[in-house]
């Protein structure tokens, strides 16, 4: 082991201590930033052109930086945790968030008057401030505590999707060597990045049944599952994210 790798757990130099730090950082900056293009809109008394040009601002910054946050999070921290009992409403309940605040960047691109602009932007900011308290004072220390979650390594993949990078998808996923209770992590993580249409095979060293259980009440309808090999000492499954239907 480098002296590089060396740290002490809770202090400055832990890679989860870090990584918090980092994510929190993240999430107060794109905060502050909602707030202030979106006071334009709240909190000023514009004139026409200049009230299109703030909308269009805050619309552009919806389109670029809070969807392509809330995609990341969803995608780096919440599926890990998504089939976790200790956070698993927890991440039901972001996700709810995470369509109300959709809902409310729909109504900002489409509000055609100065009040509705102002209640869709107002609505968006105390949504989107919600949201992100729950991530850093409750997701981010249930991450933390969750077993085989690598809140270091989440947050790491969080900021690869924020810079536009694809994260890595394997076919195969071999979890006979980790622990029983960190498994589960590592395999909704894995899920969370494939597109529609894609799969990994899961080699297991018994049954998955309590994982498709937990891939029911995750992903209700969203998901397929095919035995490839039934036991006894090797169980392979083919996971992948159902195509939608339109």
């Amino acid at each position: 082991m480098s002296s590089a790798s060396i740290h002490i757990q809770g202090t400055g130099d832990d890679p989860a201590v870090r990584a918090a730090k980092w994510l929190t950082g993240t999430i107060d900056t794109l905060l502050g930033e909602a707030r202030s293009k979106s006071a334009l809109l709240t909190e000023l008394s514009l004139e026409p052109a200049d009230r299109q040009a703030a909308q269009a601002g805050l619309n552009a910054f919806c389109a670029d930086r809070i969807r392509r946050y809330l995609t990341a999070a969803d995608q780096a921290l919440y599926a890990p945790a998504a089939g976790a009992g200790p956070t698993r409403l927890l991440v039901t309940a972001l996700r709810i968030q995470h369509r109300s605040i959709a809902d409310d960047i729909a109504d900002l691109e489409t509000a055609s008057t100065a009040d509705r602009a102002r209640a869709a932007a107002r609505s968006l900011v105390t949504m989107l401030e919600s949201c992100l308290e729950i991530q850093k004072s409750v997701l981010l220390p249930a991450l933390a505590e969750l077993p085989g979650a690598d809140l270091a390594g989440l947050v790491q993949d969080m900021g690869a999707v924020l810079a536009g990078k694809h994260l890595e998808k394997p076919d195969e996923l071999d979890v006979r060597e980790i622990p029983h209770g960190q498994r589960h992590p590592r395999i909704f993580g894995t899920y969370a990045r494939l597109g529609e249409g894609e799969s990994f095979v899961l080699v297991n060293n018994h049954d998955p049944k309590p994982l498709r259980r937990e891939f029911d009440t995750a992903f209700p309808g969203q998901y397929a599952w095919d035995y490839l090999e039934r036991g006894p000492a090797r169980w392979r499954v083919r996971i992948g994210r159902a195509t939608a239907t339109h």
